[in-house]
């Protein structure tokens, strides 16, 4: 790596991809702050504008823009309460509630360093491992995909207030609808209905905004609205938080920080379910669960610092295997083609200086975000002062018109409000919404991976043939049946008190 610094330097001097990197940080954190857009897609907008360009700069503004957007989501996760993107969901469980007792600064600043160190050391990280974990990731097959996807929604039950038979229900709906469209296999329509705008599956735009978001604001409006939390700018000394704060959280910051790279490196994957994973561990190994959901700073710790660190682990198999970790390097894989490069084991070989660049560009950018956002972190929560009479109308109508940007159709407007009911419907049942949405992202990716592994065998007993899905396995049922272990332990212990 040494070896290529001196051309690092010169592209990142280089005063276009200066202004680029600049450009892309602040144009990103706008898409990610908005509810139903993010980086992915300002990578997909400004990408034709990358092809006339150089391979250095080219490279910069496409990477500012993807870590502005993945940085900037926790901002309308926490002001709004809305998911700007799937990886900002289980921020929205305490960030948004820490908003509403006037500690919105304190969750902003929280979410700015936990991104910074997140995606910073998660680029530092790929730079030294990315071809050790690539071989490491030639040995896993559909049976550890299946097993990681089944763990990480048993986990995620953990979110749902002791109720693990709500948990359960909510996940098997997320599936339901995940399930709509072609099946992976053998391209059968399931519960399309002869409606062509059903065959190519349910958006996740339409979904999780519907479900998670305008759901939320009819019902808030439905209650009545609470008096506008007051945030005093003045009282935020420094960057909003301490080092204290930070070294309080540290077990917690690494063990996310471990569990987004690990899951960002495994395709398919990425920040959407990392988020939620780090999340649930944090909740289950906190001292006081029963605050998660209410405004526990932990929450906020966990979400965005594993949903950051999936950027440096997505990086790696995109590099080392030619796979995209997620729809993003899916994206930088076809505009780094028309570049004439070629992503996979010879990239190191062929394009070494390349690669290199590029993790110290999402290095870079981790910095500059920072920077941006402490900046401008005293304006955010006036946010807050808005009426929410005033805000609730304009977002929804963003709400829809992000639907219909995702599809060109005003179908996906109708099918958003029918996912708005379905949210309503769940909130009265008191239904926890973490599971289905869990359920959905990973659908399509769970039910690919166990028809592969049932080519085999054709039995559910392949997934314990093999060590590491077998332990993927056992975790999983562990975490189904734990409410029942734990009532029968206190039992036991009640007893013999």
């Amino acid at each position: 790596m040494a070896q290529y610094a001196s051309y690092i330097i010169s592209q990142i001097t280089n005063p276009l991809s200066l202004i680029l990197l600049l450009a892309g940080n602040v144009i990103g954190m706008v898409f990610g702050a908005i509810p139903g857009l993010n980086g992915t897609m300002a990578v997909m907008l400004f990408m034709p504008l990358t092809f006339g360009m150089q391979t250095g700069p080219a490279i910069v503004f496409l990477l500012s823009l993807w870590i502005g957007g993945c940085s900037g989501g926790f901002i309308g996760s926490v002001l709004l309460g809305i998911p700007g993107s799937p990886s900002s969901v289980a921020t929205c469980f305490d960030g948004h509630p820490m908003a509403k007792k006037g500690m919105a600064g304190r969750a902003l600043a929280i979410g700015m360093v936990a991104s910074c160190i997140g995606t910073a050391g998660s680029a530092i990280a790929g730079a030294f491992l990315a071809q050790t974990v690539a071989d490491i990731a030639f040995a896993i097959g559909p049976w550890e995909y299946f097993g990681l996807c089944f763990v990480a929604i048993t986990m995620v039950l953990a979110i749902s207030k002791g109720n693990m038979l709500k948990g359960l229900t909510s996940a098997c709906i997320g599936l339901l609808f995940a399930s709509v469209g072609f099946s992976p296999i053998d391209a059968q329509a399931r519960f399309t209905f002869d409606n062509m705008y059903l065959m190519g599956g349910l958006g996740m735009t339409t979904v999780l905004i519907g479900i998670f978001g305008v759901a939320a604001m009819v019902e808030a409006h439905a209650k009545g609205f609470d008096p506008l939390p007051e945030v005093d700018t003045g009282m935020i000394k420094g960057i909003g938080i301490k080092m204290s704060d930070i070294m309080e959280n540290i077990v917690n910051i690494i063990r996310s920080f471990l569990i987004g790279l690990g899951i960002g490196f495994l395709p398919g994957m990425g920040a959407g379910l990392s988020n939620l994973v780090a999340y649930s561990v944090a909740k289950n190994n906190s001292k006081h669960p029963e605050t998660f959901g209410t405004g526990n700073p932990e929450g906020v710790w966990a979400s965005e610092c594993s949903n950051n660190a999936s950027i440096g682990g997505a990086m790696i198999p995109m590099a080392a295997l030619g796979i995209p970790g997620d729809s993003a390097t899916a994206l930088l894989i076809g505009a780094l083609t028309i570049h004439g490069l070629e992503m996979g084991p010879m990239v190191f070989r062929n394009s070494g200086d390349i690669v290199y660049l590029m993790f110290t560009t999402v290095a870079i950018c981790a910095l500059v975000c920072f920077v941006l956002q402490a900046l401008g972190m005293r304006v955010f929560p006036l946010i807050l002062k808005v009426p929410y009479h005033f805000m609730y109308p304009a977002l929804i109508v963003i709400s829809l018109i992000s639907a219909y940007v995702d599809s060109s159709s005003l179908y996906k407007c109708g099918m958003m409000i029918f996912f708005c009911i379905v949210g309503l419907i769940m909130s009265f049942g008191g239904l926890p919404q973490s599971p289905l949405i869990l359920a959905f992202i990973l659908g399509p990716t769970l039910e690919s991976n166990m028809l592969k592994a049932f080519q085999n065998t054709g039995t559910i007993s392949t997934f314990f043939t093999r060590p590491l899905s077998c332990i993927f396995m056992i975790i999983g049922i562990a975490c189904v049946f734990s409410p029942i272990l734990k009532a029968a332990f206190a039992k036991i212990k009640r007893n013999k008190a």
